[in-house]
């Protein structure tokens, strides 16, 4: 196909890095599928550095512009093995694109990233060629950049090595291995535009000699060309250098923007269309189906003889008879359901059936099994709990089975708030627990349901306005005096909510002054302006911990956030579209103290 009939739709951007390339990659996901969207185009795809993290926020907002998300993963392929971890010969890794063809693809992608980031990593998340014969099925794998083994080879002119590396992945992966090249050479930079010039001629030789597909992709790492400085910034918020050191990391030889797929037609259409069209192939073989708003609640081991649904109803009824009927607690489990009823009032019969029906109606019965179960053990072993925080408050059930401890009757606290059979969610228990002892509940979970099964819950820090300021101060040597100045004009955040930098510009006077009258202050908002929004760390949520109904990886990659513990690679939201059951457990150090000052008057005064 000759260039004057290729179109924007003909090209596909396949090798992109978003926010979620922590402290490298400036593109916000909207931002990026809102430009594919303007340009004509009909795909794109996200392939973060070792990371799946933005997968599903990237998954609905293609979607919902109708844009073919293509889930993939700029993983990092250790020089030996995974788990090789030697000073002098395991610092070496390469870059390779891996992409979803299919869900099957898809669960493989999150394998492989586990893997990665629990058992490989050693400065990067890193996989081997074992992992990737084993893990291959579904997936599309591209050659990646100069850092590839393929870039490596043939920077290092060893032609022959080259070919050894694309042989191996065309014999691994077949007709779903393509060669990559790329074009996005500074025009300050000569030195690395022959050295790219000199490696795309080689790989084209390359994929004539094998019958291998080139490719062509652009490794953007940000979304427009004048965002380049801040992208500089933002390598140097990552290495902790200022920007004027000559010796920092730079990627400014390199122009790493979202190239209109215009100019790159008009750049290669001609000679090789292939790299063009072939960008589009590589799209219309991916199509991964993630369902997001079911129910993923793993089964609870009731006893034998009865159901989740029997076993929850007797919990209740017995835990009823002892709230309200005066059944001793050391005779609540064995009285039968009948009596319990009988030591009851009829309206705390008909609001326990209500919420019983609307319970087993929106299929929440082993939710609650699971939930009462932890948290009763946990009394048992002299947790201290707080009483009850949230709409969870509100019903009758939970304060049944010592989910909470107060009364809902008594305080005629609404159970819809809690749980509206019109309005399809997940319960949502916020649940209190002395900080000294959450691990010891989270550890059984794991011993309950296998530690396959359990994972704490990533959480993000962003680069909100007023640390934007302070990080771009710092890059750009502003005296630590003006830039807390500065930052100290934009408004606090309002109820937890922090207030956009472009709507403090607009509505206030002193801030829009500073920037209109000061060149360094205008300097410093226009790039935070820019990096504001942006991820700048992780780490686990102070509560979230998700339990899966089969091993996890099945649903969600997972990472180690923070040393030694295990976390989702995504956050709250996504954990809960994709429907896992999710335990809000908030260590209080309020409530360690409670349960020492009780235990001190105990010693004292219990003769």
């Amino acid at each position: 196909m000759a260039k004057s009939q290729l179109t924007a739709s003909d090209y596909v951007h396949l090798h992109n890095h978003t926010q979620y390339s922590l402290l490298d990659g400036l593109t916000r996901v909207p931002d990026l599928v809102e430009f594919v969207k303007e340009q004509g185009m009909e795909a794109v795809a996200m392939t973060d550095h070792g990371t799946l993290s933005g997968a599903i926020e990237f998954y609905k907002e293609a979607n919902g512009k109708a844009i073919k998300p293509i889930i993939g993963i700029e993983t990092y392929v250790a020089a030996r093995k995974h788990t090789d971890k030697d000073p002098q010969k395991d610092k070496n890794r390469f870059h390779l694109i891996l992409l979803a063809m299919n869900n099957q693809g898809y669960e493989n992608l999150m394998r492989l990233s586990t893997i990665a980031n629990l058992d490989g990593y050693y400065y990067f998340p890193r996989i081997d060629h074992d992992l990737l014969e084993k893990y291959n099925e579904g997936i599309i794998a591209t050659s990646a950049c100069l850092g590839g083994e393929i870039g490596d080879a043939l920077k290092n002119e060893d032609y022959q090595g080259a070919k050894e590396i694309a042989t191996w992945y065309k014999t691994v992966f077949g007709d779903r291995y393509y060669l990559e090249i790329q074009d996005h050479g500074h025009p300050n930079a000569p030195s690395h535009n022959a050295e790219q010039k000199l490696v795309n001629e080689q790989i084209f030789k390359l994929g004539k000699e094998l019958d291998i597909p080139v490719v062509l992709t652009c490794d953007a790492h940000y979304l427009k060309h004048e965002d380049q400085e801040a992208h500089e910034i933002l390598l140097c918020v990552g290495t902790g250098a200022f920007l004027s050191d000559e010796k920092r990391m730079s990627l400014k030889d390199f122009e790493l923007h979202v190239i209109p797929p215009n100019e790159l037609i008009a750049r290669w259409g001609d000679e090789h269309p292939e790299v063009i069209t072939n960008s589009k192939k590589i799209a219309d073989r991916c199509q991964v189906d993630i369902e997001l708003g079911k129910i993923l609640i793993p089964k609870f081991p009731v006893p034998k003889g009865k159901t989740e649904k029997s076993y929850l109803h007797e919990l209740v009824w017995q835990g009823l008879a002892w709230r309200y009927g005066n059944i001793p607690l050391d005779k609540r489990d064995s009285i039968a359901v009948t009596d319990a009823k009988k030591t009851l009032t009829k309206d705390i019969i008909e609001r326990a059936e209500y919420e019983l029906g609307v319970m087993d109606e929106m299929g929440y019965n082993g939710y609650f099994l699971i939930v009462q179960d932890f948290i009763n053990w946990g009394k048992d072993q002299g947790v201290i709990f707080g009483p009850g925080r949230g709409s969870a408050a509100g019903s009758i059930v939970s304060y049944a089975i010592r989910i909470t401890e107060i009364d809902p009757m008594k305080y005629q606290l609404m159970f819809e708030r809690f749980l509206n059979p019109h309005r399809i969610s997940m319960p949502d228990i916020d649940i209190d627990i002395q900080d000294t002892r959450r691990d010891e509940v989270i550890q059984y979970c794991v011993d309950k349901y296998g530690k396959d099964r359990v994972a704490n819950i990533v959480t993000f820090g962003r680069m909100f306005a007023r640390n934007a300021v302070r990080d771009v101060s710092r890059v750009l040597q502003v005296p630590y005096a003006e830039a807390d100045r500065l930052a100290k004009m934009i408004p606090q955040p309002i109820q937890g909510r922090h207030v956009p930098l472009k709507i403090s510009l607009a509505e206030d006077p002193d801030l829009k002054r500073e920037y209109e009258t000061n060149e360094t202050s205008k300097k410093v908002l226009d790039e935070a302006l820019v990096l504001e929004g942006t991820v700048r760390s992780h780490g686990v949520h102070a509560a979230g911990v998700v339990i899966a109904p089969d091993d996890i990886v099945k649903f969600v990659p997972l990472e180690m956030a923070q040393k030694g513990v295990v976390s989702t690679q995504y956050p709250m939201g996504p954990v809960e579209e994709l429907g896992l059951l999710k335990m809000d457990s908030l260590g209080l150090s309020n409530l360690t103290i409670i349960k020492t000052a009780l235990s001190i008057v105990k010693r004292l005064y219990d003769n």
